[in-house]
Parts: C-alpha cells; structure tokens; sequence
C-alpha cells in the first residue's frame, strides 16, 4: 500500500475513511483492510460544518446560482456563522432536542443551513420533497409531528391549504421570492440578528439525526429513522462509486436532484462536504439538460453525483454538447435509482469522453452500499449494479427460508445490519414493519436479485408492488386511495409499467362509479387530481378504464393479474 498524494481530510481520529489516500493492490485487499470507526460522540453538524470552518474557514463549500442565473459563493466559515444563528433562532421558538423540523428539497443554501442547524440542537431533519401536493405535505408533517417547516416557495401553496390541520406545526421559514403570508417569515430575516455563536450540542452516534418518508405497497408512506451515525456509513461508498478512489483539490461535485431523497441529499451533499469538496446547487427546481452542461462548465463540476438515468438520458438529448460547453472537467458520472443501461454508458464515452459511469444501489433505509468502482476493478457490467462497497456484507437469500441461494440464483438481497452505520434505526411508530424488514441480523432490502461467482450484484425485480419512476419509489396503494376519494372512483388499481425515459410509470386502472360517462377529459381529471394532492411524481402518467378489478378473497386487489394483463408477467 503506497501513500498517494490527494487533499486531506480533516480530524486524524477517523483515519479509515482516508483510506483513498494510500494505493491499494486490489478492491479484496482493501475490503479485507477496512473496519468502521464509529466514535462514541457524533453530531453530523460538528464533522461536516464546524471542523472545516475552525480550521479552513475561507474553503467554498457551496456555488449557489439562483432561477435567473445569478450566483454566490458560501464558505465554511459562512456556514458556520449561518448555521448557529439559524440554531439560535430555532432555540427562541422552543425548538428542542427530538423535535421534528421539515425541511423542504430546494438546492438552497438556507436547505443546507436548516440541516445543519436542526443537527446542533440535538433535533431531527425531515426532507421533504418539493413536488407534494397538500395530501402528501399533509400526512409526513402530520405524522412525524414537526414543529417547524422550511418551505421553499415552490411549496407554500400546498402547506398554506393544510396549515390549519396541522397542531403542532409552529413555525413557518420561507425560502425564495415568495411573498410571506401570516406566521410566515423569510429565513434570512429569521436569523437576522442572533449571535454567530452557537455550541453544538453533544450527541450520541445512535442519537437520531434525520427522518425520510418512503413509500411502500401497503399503507401510507413510512418514516425511516436514521442515527448521526449514518454519515460514517455513507463515506465508503461515496469515494468509491463517485470519487472512483480519489478526491481532488479541484473536485467540485454536481447533485442534479432536488435534496430530499436518500440517494440525492444523502449521497450527493453530505460526504462531499465532510471531506471538504464543494457542491453547486441550483435553486430552479426544474431540470433541463442544457442547463446542466453549463454548470459543468461553469464550475468546473468533476463529479456528477447519484443521479437517476432519466436524467442522463434527458442530458443525451441535448446536440452537440462539447461544441458549446467545455466539460473537460468531468470524470466520474454516478448513477442510481433505477437501471443504468449501457446507452448511457456509450453516450458518455462518445460524446464527452474520458468519463468513468458508474452505478449504485441502495434504499432509504441504507442508502448506498452496492456499485462500482472502476478503480478498484470493479467496471460497469451492463446488466449488473456493482460488487458489495466497502464494509458491508450482502447476502442473497431465499424468500421463505432465508437460507443462502447458489450464485446465479434469484434471491431476496439482504444488507448485514448488525455493527453497519449506514442502515436505519427503526420505521418512525412501526416497530412490527422494523421487526419483519430486520431478521436474524439481516436487513431484508424486498428486491429480487442475483449474485455472480465474482460477487457482482444483477437486479431482477422487487418481492413488492412499488413503482420506481425516475429513481422515485412510488407506492401504488396512496395512489390508488387517492383515486377513490374521487366521486367518478368506484375503485382503482396500480402498477408500473415500462416506460423509455422514466424506466417505470404508474398506470391506473380505475373502475368509475355508477352512471359516470367514462372519456379521456375523465381521465385527465383524475391525473390531474392524483398529481394536485400528492406529488407531481406519483400520478398515474397512464390511465385505462375496466369494468372491475381482479381481487384476492380479502377484496384486495391483484396487482399481479394487473401486470399480467397488461403482458408483463406469463400466467401462472
């Protein structure tokens, strides 16, 4: 092992995740090498935020540009002095250790400040999603109980038609050009005023740090609870998969998601910025591809973080990109969410060049912990998601018997839990679901994969019903109890199908009501109402009529026999 020159990392304590620094013989030998550290105190606000601003305070860590184009430059030290009094403000409204504070998805400055701040008095984050409608804000507000919202402007029409259902919503931040209605006031002018001083409070590894909704098959979202710990958990895998085994003075990382996913906020901002590599963040919530390039150029991005493939093929779309935007910069493009496909692949080798694509995988309650790794070997395979990333070991077991299957066969794939930072405490108030999801020290992630000889994972399908679209998992029983609070909705069933850009999208089959006059202007409405109240993600993007439904003996309805309908599994 052969010392490598590179930009170091703060904080000597936790030296195993400097692991990149020194030459390694192959990704066994570094695998065999590489042990946790996980120190008995823990803040993420201290490691990712307060370390660097102590001793590097003049280091950028965020390039922020603005919808109209704009930009500015936050340094650590900014940060810090930012994030204390956003801290001391949450303190003068009774903000304490525990409570629960939403924190809406914008690629904004004040998201990352509300993070930072909510972790330094001991509470707990909740990204949400700038795409919910007022049912989906509703139930994850509502649920975990949050005292305080930081709302995007994209959000406050949705949270000002639900404010009033909400008891324990206290406090509302807004966040862009929005005018402020009543209760409502503009982060900047919040922590205008408090002291730049602020300590952070000491917490435990295990002291929970962030709470993410996701959507499962039965039921209304869950919450995920995640420890301080899991940033520990998240640095292997970043250096791996998205640094493919080297951080650069020059690196600057590109997240092209909104912040409110485990594969985005969680993987594409917090290690970059534990180890002091900047981030650029677009406040436009919309994607364009084009407007993707010129950041690349603009900020010399080297490292596309964990984006979904539609993304990349929404980029692949844009003519002649090098002949207008310099994308020398680039040399790692990362992938996850959903299926990578070799065009993409191919794409960036003939087109840009000189790039590494790699692929990922994880969940929610563990984000990252299978992909690739050029660097270490471990080169994309069209069809396969990487080898297991550093410390964790995965297994591929049978359904039923939870017995090892042979390599090559299809199994449930399994995360060892047991001593792991990277998985989740518990599901937020579902302490059953937590017992049937961990077994036997396993982490049972519910997707149906198989394993090579070599240890190379391959996806088949998921032991459930969620849909995963854009890299979004969706759960097809909220959309199906949203059609049926529909007038014209008898009933309604879900599923996803194949779709070219999106990789899946739900397709509805609803059953109207007596005496409704079935039309395509019907079907639009009930698109449209699903995607009002939940999230702009979750609408059925295709929609059909049926007389009924095919049902279990429960009168529950089977998704199966949807799917075979529509040609996508053989007939039992």
């Amino acid at each position: 092992m052969a010392q490598k020159e590179t930009d170091p990392i703060l904080d000597p304590t936790l030296e195993m995740y400097r692991f990149y620094e020194q030459d390694w013989a192959d990704y066994d030998t570094l695998s065999e090498a590489f042990e946790w550290e996980v120190p008995e105190r823990f803040n993420i606000a201290t490691y990712l935020c307060d370390r660097w601003a102590e001793a590097d305070p003049d280091r950028v860590a965020v390039y922020a540009v603005e919808p109209d184009g704009t930009e500015t430059e936050h340094t650590y030290g900014e940060l810090y002095r930012d994030a204390n009094r956003f801290a001391n403000y949450l303190a003068s409204q009774g903000v304490e250790r525990g409570d629960r504070i939403g924190v809406t998805g914008a690629q904004r400055v004040e998201t990352l400040l509300a993070h930072i701040a909510t972790w330094k008095l001991g509470a707990v984050s909740v990204p949400l999603s700038l795409l919910f409608g007022p049912d989906g804000l509703r139930y994850r507000l509502d649920d975990c109980g949050a005292t305080a919202f930081v709302a995007d402007e994209t959000s406050l029409p949705a949270l000002r038609e639900i404010r009033d259902d909400l008891e324990a919503l206290d406090t509302v931040l807004t966040v862009g050009d929005a005018s402020t209605g009543a209760d409502e006031l503009p982060v900047r002018e919040a922590i205008e005023g408090h002291s730049a001083d602020a300590e952070t409070t000491t917490t435990d590894a295990e002291t929970t740090a962030m709470l993410l909704y996701t959507s499962g098959t039965t039921g209304p979202p869950k919450g995920v609870v995640h420890a301080h710990r899991s940033l520990l958990g998240i640095l292997p895998a970043f250096v791996t998969m998205v640094g493919n085994m080297e951080l650069r003075s020059d690196d600057v990382v590109r997240m092209t998601v909104e912040w409110s996913w485990a594969g985005s906020f969680n993987n594409g901002i917090l290690p970059p910025l534990y180890y002091g590599v900047p981030v650029v963040a677009d406040a436009d919530p919309r994607f364009d591809p084009e407007r993707e390039f010129e950041l690349v150029d603009r900020f010399g991005v080297s490292l596309l973080a964990p984006g979904p493939a539609t993304g990349y093929r929404m980029m692949m779309q844009v003519d002649d990109p090098t002949a207008r935007y310099d994308l020398s910069s680039l040399r790692v493009a990362m992938q996850g969410g959903e299926a990578l496909g070799q065009t993409i692949v191919e794409w960036f080798e003939e087109t840009v060049g000189g790039v590494t694509v790699h692929e990922g995988y994880g969940q929610s309650e563990a984000s990252a912990f299978v992909g690739d790794c050029a660097a270490l070997g471990i080169e994309h395979r069209s069809g396969f998601m990487g080898k297991p990333a550093l410390g964790h070991e995965v297994r591929v077991l049978d359904p039923e018997s939870l017995d090892p299957v042979a390599p090559g066969e299809i199994g449930e794939l399994a995360l060892r839990y047991d001593g792991n930072p990277l998985c989740f405490k518990t599901f937020w108030n579902a302490p059953e679901r937590t017992r049937r999801r961990i077994q036997d020290g396993w982490l049972r992630t519910g997707d149906l994969v198989s394993m090579d000889e070599e240890g190379y994972v391959s996806f088949h399908s998921r032991t459930d019903d969620v849909i995963v679209s854009s890299g979004y998992r969706i759960g097809p029983d909220e959309i199906e109890e949203c059609l049926a609070e529909h007038e014209a909705v008898a009933n309604a069933g879900v599923i996803g199908v194949p779709h070219e850009l999106r990789g899946e999208v739900p397709k509805a089959f609803v059953v109207s009501t007596e005496g409704v006059a079935e039309s395509d202007e019907l079907g639009a409405e009930l698109q449209a109402y699903v995607k009002d109240r939940l999230a702009k993600y979750e609408y059925p993007r295709e929609l059909a009529f049926v007389d009924e439904l095919p049902k279990t003996t429960t009168g529950k309805v089977r998704r199966r026999d949807l799917r075979e309908r529509e040609g996508l599994l053989e007939a039992d």
